[in-house]
């Protein structure tokens, strides 16, 4: 992607106008300047979004800085969203996944923001798979890791920043995102606490349906369009078995296809499974080539326009998982 001038150009010429006129940044429904009773936050993509809607309520106006039914991965920002980073009173970003927002962050709001990656170490990429002769082990093994990445792929070493797929681990960086909302807004630190805390519960209760939901299925492994799930595996303990790597633009090679039809062919694969903002063809044609149907696994990047919310959608990924693994 050709994103890392253009945010450094627009921040310089935002900071000359913001020095020059005190300019207010321009949200996408048109309306402009902050909110003087309210806590300016910029949410990188959705679930960091939800979050932040979620344990700041009232008293935060969130933008997020991706529309629905875009790829998160290949965000680029305009001169208004630069704006809306350099205004913000606190920027909720997970460093990696997006370059261009990390590079205005750095350059504009690098003392109100909020990297959720530091709040619990990242998985390594293509992790979250577990050898399927040994289904009680807590940790993945490295060469059963090893078959949900794509040989020579440039993910070795990477990490996996798809960390909201655990409830669990969501819901701890939602407590952090509590703290720090109350640092920035300390008259109602309290609130966010509270918020946090009701959220929390929530997501236990997600946690204790997947695994119970999960706990005795006729299959573990799961075909996916790219290795987007190692948390979920890891938490549940399934397999997951990537056509591709982290990035789903990654064309998968001709090689790495006859690998995973003969994988989904051993483990009797029901379904191939693809994502809400990637094309389903490589899925269809593994499905069509092992006589299995393929069905949508979201993860949750961001949501399409009418797509319910975090809660809904995980549900919903547990039913399509159920039905798939022929669960009890």
């Amino acid at each position: 992607m050709n994103i890392r001038s253009a945010p450094r150009t627009l921040a310089v010429a935002t900071a000359a106008l913001l020095a020059l006129g005190g300019v207010t940044a321009c949200s996408d429904d048109g309306t402009a300047g902050a909110d003087p009773q309210r806590v300016d936050v910029v949410a990188a993509f959705y679930p960091l979004q939800f979050l932040a809607e979620r344990i700041g309520g009232d008293a935060v106006k969130v933008t997020n800085l991706v529309k629905p039914g875009a790829e998160p991965h290949d965000l680029e920002l305009n001169p208004g969203q630069v704006g809306q980073v350099a205004e913000a009173e606190l920027v909720v970003l997970l460093k990696g996944f997006q370059p261009a927002l990390d590079e205005a962050v750095e350059q504009n709001a690098k003392d109100r923001a909020f990297d959720v990656s530091t709040v619990q170490p990242l998985m390594d990429a293509a992790a979250g798979g577990h050898d399927h002769d040994h289904e009680g082990e807590e940790h993945a093994h490295p060469e059963e890791s090893a078959k949900a990445e794509e040989p020579g792929h440039e993910e070795n070493g990477a990490k996996d920043p798809h960390l909201w797929l655990d409830p669990t681990r969501l819901a701890t960086v939602g407590d952090k995102l509590a703290e720090r909302l109350g640092k920035a807004d300390p008259d109602r630190a309290a609130d966010y606490t509270a918020r946090a805390g009701a959220l929390r519960t929530e997501l236990e209760k997600l946690d204790a349906e997947f695994t119970t939901g999960l706990k005795t299925c006729q299959r573990r492994e799961i075909v996916v369009s790219h290795t987007a799930f190692g948390y979920l595996t890891e938490r549940y303990k399934l397999e997951q078995i990537g056509i591709t790597g982290l990035s789903p633009d990654n064309e998968p090679a001709p090689q790495r296809l006859a690998e995973v039809i003969e994988e989904a062919r051993e483990h009797k694969a029901t379904t191939i499974f693809f994502e809400t903002l990637v094309s389903p063809k490589v899925a269809e044609t593994i499905a069509k080539e092992v006589g299995a149907k393929t069905a949508v696994l979201d993860p949750l990047e961001g949501l399409t326009p009418g797509g319910g919310d975090y809660l809904s959608v995980m549900r919903t990924n547990l039913a399509t998982l159920r039905t798939a693994l022929s669960c009890q």
